[in-house]
């Protein structure tokens, strides 16, 4: 433990709160965001990220044009599948992955002031900067390799709110709960 945030002034304790809770209502709109577009199951995280079959649709030798009533649910349960193709890829991944990393950092320096085992803060570290990398990999896997690698997208995910939950949680507790012998 580099520095105890037990033993935090209660400024230092607040702005880590205030940091955490901000971070949590980012990444409740993320996931919100993520069930909008990709969903979280391997098949609809394929059918955002996997490359499309290109096929050349010839026009019909002829025409035929009917008209009848649709209903608002009959329009929602037509919406096209959200498709992120290669250039979004792109710029998702210059814009995300640098702001993970950022966020990872934010983090990993509230895990510094934890009182874990060395072995612990270290493998939080890790998983704080390895979710994101897993995110973005079977994002690009997906893409270029096989719809199979959406799977490695949705780990991702999963990682990220599970090392924000428990670095939170650690937090939360070591630093606002009450302690004998200990000035808040």
């Amino acid at each position: 433990m580099i520095y105890d945030l037990r033993r935090a002034a209660g400024e230092v304790k607040w702005l880590v709160t205030c940091l955490l809770a901000t971070f949590g209502i980012a990444y409740g709109f993320g996931a919100w965001m993520v069930g909008l577009y990709a969903g979280f199951t391997p098949k609809s995280v394929a059918a955002t990220y996997a490359e499309r079959e290109m096929s050349m649709r010839m026009p019909p030798d002829t025409t035929m044009v009917l008209h009848h009533p649709v209903t608002l649910g009959e329009l929602a349960a037509a919406d096209e599948q959200h498709v992120v193709d290669r250039n979004l890829l792109v710029q998702d991944t210059h814009v995300h992955v640098p702001m993970y990393g950022v966020i990872a950092a934010a983090l990993s320096l509230v895990v510094l002031g934890l009182a874990v085992p060395r072995w612990s803060a270290l493998a939080l570290i890790t998983l704080l900067f390895a979710a994101p990398w897993l995110d973005f990999a079977g994002m690009w896997l997906t893409k270029l390799a096989s719809p199979g690698y959406a799977v490695v997208t949705l780990l991702g995910g999963w990682a990220m709110g599970a090392g924000y939950m428990i670095v939170t949680a650690l937090a939360l507790w070591q630093m606002w709960k009450p302690t004998k012998g200990v000035a808040a």
